[in-house]
């Protein structure tokens, strides 16, 4: 029997995943670095593709001055910028993954991918978090807070995966159930987000399949990995483990794409897949369960 390069490619990341999860601390965030910070950004990085042309200035614009703003609040005040950007994910995970019409799903998805890694590994999870956001000693009672509703939103998404009989539901919220928080959320965004709005972006700028998308966005990608790496070693200096860089790093991404880029999609006009983006993409696709 032939093996799909499907089941090649989920089998890689399940072989590199737990290898990861054996591995010490910067093992990991080597791990989470690849799978965030570099496959995880390809479907935002068709961002500017979904904007109509005249727009455009305005719009970089305003993601590059969204991007400096949550640099800046990481640079000073990491403890305040931590939660809100925790948050900030729970509701953009919860209205891009889940249908319109089932806010309870929408709910839990979104509070599922960020707060089910507590579940099962409370002292990791609140030591990442205290090399995150500069806490001398985050209160047991705050992950404590995330174990519970990471409990209750895994046992909801499993249901939902049962009655839909849905193995990638399934498969990612084992993840963030069993592997160590930094590798768990990793795969997690990976199977529950990221690939996902990818797929759904590669229909919503016309190219028919994965490889001419990524070729598409490959300069812009390149950017976002570039920006990825300069920040990343900006912050370096003020916590040594890494863990902050790679938060604030993606935080500083990940914020323009959840707050300035749904208020410029429009319907699309053009030739599909356009080499220069000259045109806009259809509405997103939301709801890939």
């Amino acid at each position: 029997m032939t093996l799909s390069a499907s089941t090649l490619g989920w089998g890689a990341l399940a072989g590199v995943a737990v290898v990861a999860s054996l591995g010490t601390l910067p093992i990991q965030i080597g791990f989470a670095v690849l799978a965030i910070g570099v496959v995880g950004m390809a479907h935002g990085a068709s961002d500017l593709a979904i904007v109509e042309p005249s727009r455009r200035p305005l719009f970089l614009a305003l993601y590059a001055a969204v991007m400096l703003v949550c640099l800046l609040w990481w640079t000073m005040v990491p403890a305040a910028a931590l939660p809100l950007f925790l948050a900030a994910s729970a509701v953009h995970f919860g209205l891009e993954d889940a249908p319109a019409d089932a806010p309870v799903e929408r709910m839990l998805r979104g509070v599922g991918l960020v707060a089910t890694p507590a579940v099962l590994h409370r002292t990791d999870l609140r030591d990442l978090l205290n090399l995150a956001g500069g806490y001398s000693t985050l209160s047991t009672g705050v992950v404590d807070i995330m174990a519970g509703a990471g409990a209750i939103a895994a046992v909801g998404v499993l249901a939902i995966a049962a009655r839909r009989s849905n193995t990638r539901l399934v498969i990612g919220t084992a993840s963030l159930l069993l592997l160590p928080p930094l590798v768990g959320f990793s795969v997690g965004f990976l199977v529950l987000h990221a690939i996902p709005q990818t797929l759904a972006r590669q229909r919503q700028i016309g190219c028919d399949s994965v490889a001419s998308y990524l070729g598409q966005v490959a300069p812009l990608l390149a950017g976002a990995i570039l920006i990825v790496g300069i920040i990343g070693l900006m912050v370096l200096h003020q916590e040594t483990s890494g863990v902050r860089s790679l938060f604030a790093a993606v935080a500083a991404l990940a914020a323009p794409h959840l707050l300035i880029t749904p208020l410029f999609e429009r319907m699309p006009s053009g030739p599909a897949c356009s080499r220069r983006f000259d045109r806009a993409a259809s509405p997103p696709i939301r709801s890939i369960s």
